[in-house]
């Protein structure tokens, strides 16, 4: 028997199969992704509906020799969820989301994206640590370790993973979990796309319902001031504030006064997620580091704050990004941020400095496969422009940001904010865990067809 055709591809799946001789413009809105800077063009897009579609993509890709993408939410700044000349298993299709609110979990398909997730879990009052941007994947985030509003209080996003399943790179379709293919579950927390597809994730929920917080604009000359102060005063804060500094252009808005639109600041953004009427209290704090020029804080429900700067990143920009774990906001390290951080290049580029004890401190390094458990922040330096032709000097902004504040950081950072030329990092990211994920890949993957990521090979 000869190598299976797109024909047959198409009759093994429920949804389309787009390829290059298809029509043009169809073919060109399948291949199409997030980051403009990303221009590749695979033999086959298939728009899967079903775990069977993705486990179809995974037999035709190996069966037949070809890279394989998958892609959920789309997000990935490298470009992961495409590539020449292979298959995408575009799971962006599959964004259902169920609640049981009886035991407070809740189950999300492979391609919903956080503000899928935050609608459906909403309606009753229940949460899940999610991302900073609504429109970011799920299975993305959560499968990177999953850093956002809610951690210090909750954990990471794959510290509240109940359950996946998982089509590994023989077809199968597995159960990962505590009770099932632990060592599959262990790594999926934190190792990426490295070891299978997740058609969905199981997830605790805990009660968030409203909270009380929103960004608060300082001048740039406040920003070493803020950065020390926020560093000190974070770490003994309580555990229901979630809130990180960043340095931003001012975008026009009605709270910013329009004659300092597009003037550089430095942010505290707030998520205080106790009880309301403790929410100016908690964020009183941040008021006394230096004086606010203009802020947009009060009580509302979670999904609002998680959607807040959609309109900052649409589909179509131009990005590239560094990051790096940060054990503590040093003098040196916060003079880098300031010398670097207010020469912002563009309105949509931000830096952001995620804390990530609480929480996330209380679970063991080697627990997960996120490794990081003694790092106080994650730091992304996120290039983002609308215009390709400024690719050179906005990404020489971010390269020479980073280089600045590497050596005040630790050797390896967070992978979902990794660019596609951070390979030779991947045994720093994950510390001592690497090699225990090298045997799990060996296991699941050694052919290592799940390859388009920060790759862990066999």
């Amino acid at each position: 028997m000869g190598k299976p055709s797109i024909e047959q591809l198409r009759e093994r799946v429920r949804g389309a199969v787009t390829t290059p001789d298809d029509d043009a413009g169809a073919y060109d809105e399948a291949r199409k992704v997030y980051n403009a800077m990303i221009d590749r063009r695979p033999a086959a897009v298939v728009r899967c509906v079903n775990a069977g579609d993705v486990m179809a993509s995974v037999d035709f890709a190996r069966e037949n020799g070809l890279d394989l993408a998958v892609r959920g939410g789309g997000h990935s700044v490298p470009g992961f969820g495409t590539c020449d000349g292979g298959v995408v298993a575009d799971l962006s299709g599959m964004r259902g989301v169920r609640v049981d609110p009886v035991r407070q979990t809740a189950r999300a398909e492979g391609g919903a994206t956080w503000g899928d997730f935050n609608a459906a879990t909403h309606a009753f009052g229940l949460a899940t640590t999610g991302g900073i941007i609504s429109t970011t994947g799920v299975g993305g985030l959560t499968l990177g370790g999953g850093i956002g509003y809610l951690s210090r209080g909750l954990g990471l996003s794959c510290d509240n993973l109940v359950s996946a399943d998982v089509v590994t790179a023989d077809g199968r379709l597995l159960i990962a979990s505590e009770e099932e293919n632990d060592d599959l579950f262990w790594a999926l927390r934190g190792g990426g796309g490295n070891f299978g597809a997740v058609t969905s994730f199981e997830f605790r929920l805990s009660p968030v319902d409203h909270i009380y917080g929103g960004p608060m604009l300082f001048e740039v000359e406040d920003a070493a001031t803020v950065l020390r102060s926020f560093g000190e005063y974070i770490a003994g804060a309580p555990e229901e504030l979630g809130a990180f500094p960043a340095f931003q252009l001012a975008p026009p808005l009605p709270f910013i006064p329009e004659d300092r639109h597009g003037d550089p600041f430095v942010l505290i953004v707030s998520c205080w997620a106790g009880p309301l009427d403790e929410g100016p209290r908690a964020l009183q704090a941040f008021r006394d580091f230096a004086p606010v020029v203009a802020e947009h804080v009060g009580p509302m429900p979670y999904p609002a704050l998680n959607s807040a700067f959609d309109a900052l990143v649409p589909p179509g920009l131009q990005h590239y990004w560094k990051a790096n774990f940060v054990t503590e906001l040093s003098d040196a390290a916060i003079a880098a941020h300031v010398q670097h951080g207010p020469r912002l290049p563009a309105l949509n580029s931000t830096v952001h400095i995620y804390p990530i004890d609480g929480a996330c401190h209380r679970v063991a390094p080697e627990a997960t496969a996120f490794a990081y458990r003694d790092a106080s922040f994650a730091t992304v330096i996120a290039g983002m422009w609308p215009d390709a032709s400024a690719n050179e000097a906005n990404t020489a902004w971010v390269r020479d940001y980073y280089e600045a504040t590497a050596p005040h950081s630790e050797a390896g950072g967070y992978i979902n904010f990794m660019a596609d030329d951070d390979q030779s990092r991947i045994r720093a990211n994950y510390k001592t865990n690497y090699d225990r994920l090298v045997e799990v890949k060996r296991k699941y993957d050694a052919g290592n067809l799940f390859h388009l990521n920060q790759n862990i090979k066999p």
